[in-house]
């Protein structure tokens, strides 16, 4: 009977050791000790998983025997297995050698034409332990498959293999998708997944014909009706060209201090998506990085820095670079905020890099409200609806509970949902204050007022009242980038686009105040050349930011908004007087306009003119600044990174200016400037180009 105690008394101490949980915290850098904020952890065999945060540093809740599994894009996957004594786990990531996963399907059996792999869900109660169980049947090997989903590279190879770069083709519940969606079939949840199959080439070129022709993967989900959307839109660019300077001397265009485009890039590589062209704003992709510009010191709240060298791209032009730089105003010095979450709910936010990630994006934002400001939160879907009211930002627990109960479903009622949530910023309008309205959605809006044109016209009308705008774009596949920058636009606000929590940790975190407080409004750019030194000039990105010379002036136009701390960069490539150049183009003699230049300003290359208005007021005050040819010293690494970036979008592209299109020399321009990173953003755009690189 001692002995059967003694038994069952072993029995169950094992049974709580293996179910002991652990709260294992650490840090992950890569091999040269940089912090890598963004990778994936996940527990194998499960859903449940973290990122780590700005700093590399994560936690998570795991049981003894639990492995972790660390996957980040550019390096080998990790694991480690939790034992009791595990409480602090660091981890440096090793640099992969294949940019991107790859999955090879490989050895069939002779006579086996069909293979299967199939997926299946165990029906626990905790989500935790929910995984996926892959069966693939002897003949069939399969590396490196990522999970969830499906691997960003596939290649099928029968008896006679094929090259590298053949794709199969994708077929979802009987519909088989275009290339250019792949990446959204790549995305599918695991656990939507109910089988996928896969046919050799000469099979599947007889059952679907010559696009199968490299073989095919049959993906049946659940529900059988999956439906693959990617109807992403983007506002068409037109790509700035050389202007003559004898007879357009004047460049005029609004600042634009989104960085939307970069963090939307960045997604596209890492998913291996191809990249359109008017998704590519090149200045949006120089603004996402921190450049060494001093602060205001004068009565101004920005202050201005210029700088000229040779363009990498084309020895025979020069490169010039006009900075601005915010006055940063310490958070507890902002005036107090009136801010209302306009958070969209319906149906098409139910991914998880949609809703679930803006709910955790939104709590970064609710900690650090202080008691003076106040949050309310507005709901659209087939309508819209208020589900929290101005609530002081001490009650931090009772925000926080209000978006976490949040859920998706429903159609898209967007224009209703504005007009409420103006309704409540303007009831709870704080004179001299910080008043917003921070939209957050895919764009997707589908009831109601939704047209760009429509949403244009409301946001006009609504920015009157003296509540300025956010727009915080998350998702993939239905991303409406052109509402969302068109509401930021037309709304006197800022354009983000989040797509994990190391982005919303810098937008709703590190640059909290830039974000959410303007420090100048409808600040313009206006750039005279001097024909003596220049013959000719083109503004590099800005293409929908671009004014009429003569709105320079005029205080009635809109233009951008510049927040606390930011930086804006413009970059002109220019050609010199005496270079003969394919890019000028002819132009019929004038007769009642000079055409001589005026030598009385020999040593001026340019004269930059600002105008801006203070926040509450509708007056402009100007700034004028000369760029001299005796200012130009050697090239910093702020202006050689800067280049980089634009070459790079300049690339990405397919710009006709660009004569050097080696992906190899821009990534050699940026390694050789990318100091002074001490978030590591620099050195993830190198790893970024070399992902691309590999596509």
């Amino acid at each position: 009977m001692r002995l059967l105690h003694y038994m069952f008394f072993v029995f169950l101490m094992t049974g709580i050791s293996n179910a002991q949980q652990v709260q294992v915290t650490g840090k992950v850098t890569d091999d040269q000790s940089l912090t890598l904020p963004g990778v994936n952890i996940v527990i194998k065999g499960s859903t449940t998983g973290t990122q780590t945060d700005f700093d590399g540093k994560y936690t998570i809740l795991a049981s003894v025997g639990d492995i972790l599994v660390f996957s980040y894009v550019g390096f080998e996957t990790s694991e480690e297995k939790i034992t009791a004594q595990s409480r602090i786990i660091d981890i440096k990531m090793k640099p992969s050698a294949a940019e991107l996963e790859e999955v090879v399907i490989t050895g069939y059996v002779s006579g086996v034409q069909r293979q299967t792999m199939s997926y299946s869900v165990s029906n626990k109660e905790s989500e935790r332990k929910r995984s996926r169980k892959q069966k693939i049947r002897p003949g069939v090997q399969n590396r490196s498959m990522s999970s969830p989903g499906i691997s960003n590279k596939s290649t099928i190879r029968g008896v006679g293999s094929m090259t590298k770069g053949d794709q199969p083709l994708y077929i979802v519940d009987g519909v088989p998708i275009d290339s250019k969606d792949v990446s959204v079939v790549k995305a599918i949840d695991a656990n939507k997944i109910s089988k996928v199959e896969v046919l050799k080439d000469q099979k599947a070129a007889s059952v679907y014909g010559s696009k199968a022709r490299h073989g095919c993967i049959i993906i049946t989900t659940h529900s059988g009706n999956y439906k693959v959307q990617n109807d992403e839109s983007y506002t068409e660019i037109v790509e700035n060209d050389f202007k003559r300077v004898m007879t357009a001397p004047l460049s005029t265009f609004s600042i634009d201090v989104d960085k939307a485009s970069y963090s939307n890039i960045r997604r596209m590589i890492n998913n291996g998506i191809k990249i359109p062209a008017d998704a590519v704003k090149i200045e949006e992709m120089i603004n996402y990085f921190d450049y060494a510009y001093k602060q205001p010191t004068g009565e101004h709240p920005f202050a201005i820095h210029t700088e000229y060298a040779a363009t990498p791209w084309n020895l025979e032009t020069q490169l010039v670079k006009i900075g601005l730089k915010g006055k940063e105003i310490p958070q507890n010095k902002i005036p107090p905020s009136n801010l209302v979450f306009l958070i969209d709910v319906s149906g098409s936010m139910s991914d998880v890099n949609k809703l679930p990630l803006l709910k955790k994006a939104c709590k970064l934002l609710v900690n650090q409200l202080r008691e003076k400001d106040k949050v309310s939160i507005v709901v659209y879907a087939g309508a819209a609806g208020l589900v929290l009211n101005p609530t002081s930002g001490a009650n931090k627990h009772k925000i926080n509970q209000a978006l976490q109960n949040l859920k998706a479903g429903g159609s898209t009622a967007g224009g209703e949902g504005i007009e409420l949530a103006y309704k409540i910023a303007k009831d709870n309008f704080i004179k001299n204050g910080n008043n917003r309205v921070i939209l957050a959605t895919d764009g997707d809006f589908n009831v109601g007022m939704s047209s760009d044109k429509d949403m244009k016209t409301l946001i006009e009308e609504k920015r009157k009242s003296g509540v300025f705008l956010t727009c915080l774009g998350f998702g993939m596949g239905n991303y409406k980038d052109s509402k969302l920058e068109t509401l930021a636009d037309k709304g006197n606000g800022n354009h983000a686009y989040i797509d994990t929590m190391q982005e919303a940790q810098r937008v709703l975190g590190k640059e909290f105040g830039g974000t959410l407080y303007t420090i100048a409004k409808d600040v313009k750019i206006q750039v005279e050349f001097n024909p003596g030194k220049v013959q000719a000039y083109r503004l590099i990105g800005y293409e929908n930011r671009l004014l009429a010379d003569e709105d320079f002036v005029d205080d009635t136009k809109d233009a951008g908004e510049l927040g606390s701390g930011h930086t804006v960069t413009a970059l002109y490539e220019v050609i010199p007087v005496g270079v003969k150049s394919k890019y000028i183009k002819d132009n019929s003699k004038l007769k009642y306009t000079s055409s001589k230049a005026n030598k009385e300003y020999g040593d001026e290359l340019l004269t930059v003119k600002f105008r801006y208005k203070k926040p509450q007021e509708k007056k402009s005050i100007e700034m004028v600044h000369v760029l001299n040819i005796m200012d130009n010293t050697v090239a910093s690494q702020d202006f050689n990174f800067a280049a980089s970036i634009a070459w790079f979008g300049m690339k990405l592209r397919n710009s006709k200016y660009s004569k050097n299109q080696k992906i190899e020399d821009i990534i050699v321009l940026a390694r050789a400037n990318k100091e002074k990173d001490e978030q590591g953003y620099k050195a993830e755009f190198v790893r970024l180009m070399n992902s691309y690189h590999g596509l």
